[in-house]
């Protein structure tokens, strides 16, 4: 995890630009060039709070494409977006009901984008959504990685072949010619659904590449797309690059800005962190990196001037992050009203229909408040924990993994925080249970003794209402509050593994715990989500390859219900309190 103290670290040693000149620069440059950039969108089309928003963030653009292009100098203006511009939650299922319309492609083709980077939740919904997402963007601006393959999947691949996407690319502007490349995050099967889509780990490598060709052809202006969902990594990454003017990177919240620049509450410039940063490449020669939180809550813009050969020569101190306000707020803006009559409003009537749109009945009230589902099985707990076993058994075969034994979510996972009362469920009901979109995913070759670590992990924390405590499906555990608690370091690491958990039986009755000692068998295949089978909430699957399949909680959970349940949750399958599941060995 990203922290501004290790991202300092790396500063030490790269040195540093800032808004100041990063050469003697001439009084007049041959060439000022503004980027306007963001971290993708993120599906946040509506806006929040008086912030963000896709019609907000148009006529923000519009307002700072048109103050660049006033001068008497040779001038251009760009927008870039580093990624993630579309994500699995609420207002995405609107793309997905639509019969066809993706309103984050439609958004980005009347904003204006003129190129963006792959983030790793494009294929959250695995590659054949991403290339329908593209297509709906029709041409209008180009996708870029350098360090993806995509021959193993042929919807993406086609995209590829006809330049949709590119390891790079060149843009003109005035003239001049500038060289855009990308660099998505070579753990990218691990943070999403990619499936065939190969990620080189050799990123630099697959990046200088590009540059070096580019370079090649004269392009002096490089510009590099970063998306490695870290931004020290963005920041290392800039450092092993010769001939790069501009890393954009992406993935990560944060907010790089000055003092005295307006930003969204609470957001405020970290100390050491200014906008631009600086790294100093491969070649010696220094490199602004910059960064803006995404949902359409920030445009960076970043002006920037280059002599003849294309060296950048100085920083405007007019560059920094601008933010995306309305309403009330003293820089509001009023929204693009074509991105809002074609892309606002018909998703915000869809959040709006979620509500109305029965999945099914329930015969009795599903307890998802935080105080049970973190401390206690709950009947709800027991329904997403059944919901995930049952999609990822849906969609194992599909990516070639085995079908899961058992399957787990944690008690934090699970939002809501209310007593869903008996009656229909909407499918609005399902987003506030899980609102983040989190991938269903399978931990398959799973040791008995290393499952018993994990469910030590669950209940190591109580009596408190720790996010961690696990709901789960296909199996029952008992476990003894006065037995040691497992303790695990920030790496993950299990420093004492736990002695809290003494019975785990599956479904089928085969024992795997007994007497708190593991049974001699063959190993577990676990669904549970990305979330945990990365890692977190300190879960020790240890760094175990697992697979995304695809969906999220949330799609599986309404799926569940609709499909599997036929529309009935019935009292007897899910009765107030749990039915067992999870029991606590009494003195």
């Amino acid at each position: 995890m990203w922290t501004p103290l290790r991202a300092l670290a790396l500063l030490v040693v790269a040195g540093g630009i800032g808004p100041a000149s990063v050469a003697a620069a001439p009084k007049k440059p041959f060439f000022t060039l503004t980027i306007l950039h963001h971290h993708g969108g993120e599906s946040e089309l509506v806006p929040s709070l008086e912030f963000g928003g896709a019609a907000h963030f148009a006529t923000r653009v519009d307002a700072l494409r048109a103050e660049a292009l006033e001068s008497d100098r040779k001038v251009g203006v760009l927008l870039l977006s580093s990624g993630d511009n579309f994500v699995p939650i609420a207002p995405f299922s609107a793309s997905l009901a639509s019969g066809g319309t993706f309103y984050d492609a439609l958004a980005m083709q009347l904003i204006g984008h003129d190129a963006s980077g792959l983030g790793n939740h494009e294929f959250d919904l695995a590659p054949d959504v991403l290339a329908d997402f593209i297509a709906g963007v029709g041409g209008a601006l180009p996708f870029v990685s350098a360090n993806l393959d995509f021959a193993a999947e042929p919807g993406l691949q086609a995209l590829f072949d006809v330049g949709a996407i590119a390891k790079s690319i060149v843009l003109k502007q005035e003239g001049q010619s500038i060289g855009i490349v990308g660099a998505t995050m070579p753990a990218l099967a691990s943070f999403s659904s990619s499936r065939g889509v190969l990620a080189d780990a050799e990123v630099a490598a697959a990046v200088q590449a590009e540059i070096d060709a580019l370079t090649a052809r004269k392009i002096g202006i490089i510009i590099v797309l970063s998306h490695m969902e870290d931004f020290q990594e963005d920041l290392a990454l800039a450092g092993m690059l010769s001939g790069v003017d501009v890393l954009i990177a992406g993935g990560s919240p944060l907010v790089l800005a000055n003092p005295g620049d307006l930003l969204i509450p609470p957001d405020a410039p970290i100390a050491g962190l200014p906008y631009p940063l600086s790294a100093t490449g491969a070649d010696g020669v220094p490199v602004a990196v910059v960064a803006t939180r995404g949902q359409y809550s920030y445009v960076g813009r970043l002006i920037a001037d280059f002599d003849r050969a294309g060296n950048l020569v100085a920083i405007d101190p007019r560059s920094g992050p601008v933010r995306v306000a309305g309403g009330s707020q003293p820089d509001a803006v009023a929204p693009d009203p074509e991105v809002q009559a074609r892309v606002v409003d018909p998703v915000a009537a869809h959040l709006a229909g979620l509500a109305d749109e029965e999945i099914g009945t329930s015969e009795v009230a599903l307890d998802a408040r935080l105080t049970e589902v973190r401390t206690h099985e709950t009947n709800l707990g027991n329904l997403v924990a059944d919901a995930l076993l049952w999609q990822a058994n849906q969609q194992a075969a599909g990516f070639g993994v085995a079908p899961a034994d058992v399957a787990l979510e944690q008690g934090g996972g699970i939002r809501s925080s209310r007593l869903l009362p008996a009656g229909p469920i909407s499918e609005a009901d399902t987003f506030a249970v899980f609102p983040f979109g989190q991938l269903v995913a399978v931990v398959p070759d799973v040791p008995r003794a290393r499952f018993k670590v994990i469910l030590e992990n669950a209940v190591s924390r109580m009596p408190a209402a720790d996010p961690r405590f696990a709901q789960i499906a296909g199996f029952t555990f008992v476990w003894d509050p006065s037995g040691t608690p497992q303790t695990v370091d920030f790496a993950g690491t299990v420093l004492v593994p736990g002695t809290r958990v003494v019975e785990i039986v599956l479904d089928d009755g085969t024992v795997v715990v007994s007497a708190g000692a593991v049974v001699p068998g063959p190993p577990l295949s676990v669904a549970t989500n990305d979330f945990l089978a990365r890692g977190g909430d300190q879960y020790p699957f240890a760094g175990a390859p697992f697979t995304n399949l695809g969906v999220t909680d949330q799609q599986a959970l309404s799926s569940y219900i609709a499909d599997a349940l036929g529309g009935a949750i019935t009292a007897a399958a899910y009765p107030e309190g749990g039915e067992g599941r999870i029991m606590v060995l009494t003195p």
